[in-house]
């Protein structure tokens, strides 16, 4: 029998700086997680070598940043992120934002962080 998930009962956990993740699906081809980052946080530089990314916006207003671009996404926008793509979110705004983050295969060890940003 198949349960439902949601923020009340998935996996969670804090990243960054006070942002939080609930984990929605997680095998080895794919990662679905539901995100928050409150106003003025934001992630890391980064890349993935495997994995093809898709963020799609719930609330808020997402800043984008990926391969020299600057994106701002608002809600019911996405954004598709290919594997190898240097990027990041962030959370410009003065309301909290959330996401889904679509990933496939996994990121799990399959995260490259780069200085500075």
């Amino acid at each position: 029998m198949n349960a439902k998930i949601n923020k009340e009962n998935a996996l969670g956990y804090v990243w960054g700086e006070a942002c939080f993740s609930w984990v929605l699906a997680d095998s080895k081809e794919l990662s679905i997680k539901q995100e928050v980052m409150p106003a003025h946080t934001k992630e890391q530089w980064h890349f993935h070598e495997l994995a093809t990314q898709f963020f799609y916006i719930l609330k808020g207003q997402a800043t984008f940043y990926l391969e020299g671009e600057v994106l701002v996404l608002n809600p019911n926008d996405g954004i598709p992120v290919g594997n190898t793509k240097k990027h990041y979110i962030a959370n410009e705004g003065i309301e909290d934002l959330e996401f889904l983050v679509i990933s496939e295969p996994n990121t799990q060890q399959d995260r490259i962080n780069i200085e500075g940003n």
